[in-house]
């Protein structure tokens, strides 16, 4: 008679089976925080960053694949050059990544007249 009080105490959801349920519902929202949501807000802040560093001269890739240069930059959308003389605006969360950056000049050139020769 022993046997069968146990197993219908344990049936109930007596003991530590009440707690189990929970502990493991806690434990999968953990894991899905660190596993998807945690690097998608790093990613989004990784992107956000590139576009808001745009500048004249960066060479860009944009969400559909679009190559050009980065000719202007306002505050919601960049002109972006993707042929000799043609021009094209778009959002800054269209550009998906920087190819190149441009170079900015670390001093200026300034020529004296006694340094050129002629």
């Amino acid at each position: 008679m022993g046997r069968s009080v146990t197993v219908h105490y344990l049936a109930a959801g007596g003991g530590a089976g009440g707690f189990t349920p929970i502990l493991m519902i806690a434990l999968l929202f953990g894991v899905m925080y660190f596993m998807m949501i945690r690097p998608q807000q790093k990613r989004r802040r990784e992107a956000e960053a590139m576009q808001s560093a745009l500048g004249p001269g960066d060479e860009v890739v944009t969400i559909g694949g679009l190559y050009g240069t980065v000719t202007g930059v306002e505050d919601e959308t960049v002109l972006i050059e993707v042929a000799p003389g043609v021009q094209t605006r778009y959002a800054r969360p269209a550009i998906a990544r920087v190819v190149t950056r441009a170079e900015l000049p670390s001093e200026p050139v300034t020529e004296d007249a006694d340094t050129v020769k002629e």
